[in-house]
């Protein structure tokens, strides 16, 4: 077993509701993607408001270890493969640690992890899911948490406990960067700048964004992301004679930098269970166009604190996206009404709170 770890809190599991819950994270996503860099984010965000005592048991990435030692956040590290499942050695580092560190819930973070949670727990465990999955792979997990209403509403239908769903909103709060200038990616000063935070995935419709690009003379975009159709999409732009104000700029971990430059967010996705960008654009001040995906379709309102197209029009992103950039008026209404939300559904604040309420209610319900 690799442990790197302080010692662990010795003290039998308790018999009531602790005031600070212990609780057992599983994460073994990819380095980079939103539901992975949320896992992180979360975890970080209920250390830092001194919430909840936390261990995790994740992959061995060099961000999630460099914010875990910068915390004192004790972790194991598990490659959550196939051999590690096969010969057991998955089981070992994972019921050895929970033995340990006797935590009151365990947390597995979407299919892969919710998949090596060990049956027979003393404890529950709540699988969070970041789109409308099957439960197969959740298994071992007694409760549900989806990152939107309408995840639940799909949990409550797969599980039949409604009781056992919960909605677990991702927060759009974002770290203090270091600024960044439109110099640096060769943007004038002036024109309107719109902004991509996104994998570079045909379910992301970045072509549609390009497209709607060549009916907006004089708009620049900055697509900040990395995947497997990315030098398809060179190309593409090179073909519809946009390259020239298109900067593909890979994976980036700065995205309030570049939120503080941009004049529109944008999320022109075809597939979307929610979008944490729509969070932060709000939170960031940035006006949101977003085509009607899932998430958008249940949490933006159009001409309110958003603005809303249909999935593959580009006639209409580049409509929404113009008005965005240039209607001063509008900006500022959609800028006023995006912070009233994020306000109420997806602040740091908010988001974590209801974590703590939601292991709480969990953690009661089986003592």
């Amino acid at each position: 077993m690799v442990v790197h770890a302080k010692k662990m809190n010795e003290t039998s599991h308790t018999s009531s509701t602790p005031a600070k819950p212990k609780i057992l994270h599983m994460v073994a996503g990819a380095g980079v993607g939103g539901a992975e860099m949320f896992s992180l984010d979360a975890i970080k965000a209920m250390h830092d408001e001194g919430l909840v005592e936390q261990h995790v048991i994740c992959r061995d990435y060099d961000h999630y270890i460099q914010a875990f030692k910068d915390r004192g956040i004790t972790y194991d590290i598990l490659r959550y493969n196939h051999w590690e499942r096969l010969t057991g050695r998955a089981k070992r580092i994972i019921t050895a640690r929970i033995e340990q560190f006797k935590p009151d819930l365990v947390h597995s973070w979407m299919g892969r992890a919710s998949s090596f949670v060990p049956a027979n727990l003393k404890m529950p465990a709540l699988g969070w899911f970041g789109g409308y999955y099957d439960l197969k792979r959740y298994k071992n997990c007694q409760y549900f948490a989806g990152c939107t209403r309408d995840i639940r509403r799909h949990l409550i239908g797969k599980s039949g406990q409604p009781d056992h769903c919960f909605t677990l909103h991702t927060f759009g709060t974002l770290e203090e960067d270091t600024p960044v200038t439109r110099a640096e990616f060769d943007i004038p000063e002036n024109a309107p700048l719109i902004l991509l935070l996104s994998r570079m995935h045909w379910k992301k419709g970045i072509d549609t964004l390009l497209e709607a690009l060549k009916q907006l003379d004089g708009f620049y975009a900055l697509l900040a992301g990395s995947g497997p159709d990315l030098e398809k999409y060179q190309k593409m732009a090179q073909d519809l004679g946009v390259a020239d104000r298109v900067r593909f700029l890979g994976w980036r971990d700065d995205r309030q930098a570049l939120l503080n430059l941009a004049d529109v967010c944008v999320l022109p996705s075809r597939y979307e269970p929610f979008g944490t960008v729509i969070a932060e654009s709000w939170f960031a001040k940035v006006p949101l166009v977003a085509a009607k995906a899932a998430g958008a379709k249940q949490y933006v309102s159009h001409d309110k604190d958003g603005l809303l197209c249909e999935i593959d029009d580009v006639d209409g992103l580049a409509r929404e996206l113009k008005r965005a950039g240039t209607d001063q008026d509008l900006r500022t209404s959609l800028i006023k009404r995006g912070q009233e939300t994020y306000n109420n559904l997806f602040s740091k604040e908010v988001v974590t709170q209801s974590f703590l309420e939601t292991y709480k209610k969990i953690i009661t319900e089986n003592v």
